[in-house]
């Protein structure tokens, strides 16, 4: 970011058509703001139009709220969808996770030593195993049991955490219950889970067992945003890793571990740079 300058993110979506890029950039040059990245894609059968940016803008223009006013005569115009946010505020996020804390743990470091600009609100758990590891944070942690006798009860006070900390992304970080359709509904685009890329082969407990003793090759993990088909939203990061027979199942559990704390930390990087759209049933990724 240039001195004297604040930095904003933007992304378009619309149906492609002519002179969209003009627009933008002509509103953006007219008020004096410096494109610092730019990246589009035209889906194959030419329909639809998806942009990203990051730019630089003068003092002057203190708030994305600004921005949005002003681009709403474009916005008509190509009757887009238009998100524009201020890249120097940090999403608040909401973590939640179960009895497997490699990721909360991944988090938590990334947090604690700047790498990941997010502003950490909360974790919620259905256990209490890691309740001194998030206070030793300085972070709340709400100990929220689940039964099959309270758990529509739970997910109000899922809720009412999420709406009174003002929370923009649920984060499932290894959380082992299912969500209902009408929180996933309520909070579509706005909650990442991650799993390792086993499914649908092999399903229930101990799948990197499953997968040892089918000779697998490859290992890996996929954050992808939640919907009530589960396990199946829209893909926003995988990787994989080489195994072989050398490994032992508890390898292979290792590895897939450090291969699901990556994966999530990069899925959450990527949405908070607005660099993900949705689109029918897929994530569009403009890195």
């Amino acid at each position: 970011m240039r001195p004297n300058h604040n930095q904003f993110y933007m992304n378009v979506s619309c149906l492609s058509r002519p002179g969209i890029i003009s627009a933008i950039s002509t509103y953006l040059s007219d008020r004096n703001c410096d494109i610092i990245e730019s990246a589009q894609f035209v889906d194959h059968d030419g329909e639809h139009f998806f942009l990203r940016m990051a730019f630089d803008a003068p003092e002057t223009i203190q708030s994305d709220a600004v921005l949005l006013e002003e681009l709403q005569p474009i916005v008509r115009r190509f009757s887009m969808n238009l998100m524009v946010r201020d890249a120097r505020r940090q999403p608040k996020i909401l973590i939640m996770v179960s009895k497997f804390g490699h990721c909360l743990n991944d988090l938590l470091y990334r947090h604690s030593i700047g790498a990941l600009p997010i502003d950490i609100v909360g974790v919620v758990s259905n256990h209490d195993a890691f309740k001194s590891l998030v206070e030793s944070h300085n972070i709340a942690f709400h100990h929220l049991p689940v039964s099959p006798g309270n758990k529509r009860e739970q997910e109000i006070r899922l809720m009412e955490i999420v709406e009174t900390h003002d929370v923009e992304l649920v984060v499932l970080a290894r959380y082992m219950q299912v969500l209902s359709q009408d929180l996933c509904t309520r909070m579509a685009g706005r909650v990442i889970n991650i799993h390792h890329s086993f499914l649908p082969s092999f399903k229930g407990a101990k799948p990197y067992h499953q997968a040892y003793a089918r000779g697998v090759k490859l290992i890996g993990a996929t954050a992808h945003y939640v919907t009530d088909d589960l396990d199946e939203g829209p893909i926003i990061e995988q990787e994989v890793a080489r195994v072989d027979h050398s490994m032992s199942p508890d390898d292979l559990v290792a590895i897939g571990r450090d291969v699901e704390s990556v994966v999530l930390a990069r899925a959450i990087r990527l949405h908070i740079e607005a660099r993900v759209m949705l689109h029918d049933q897929r994530a569009i990724v403009l890195r």
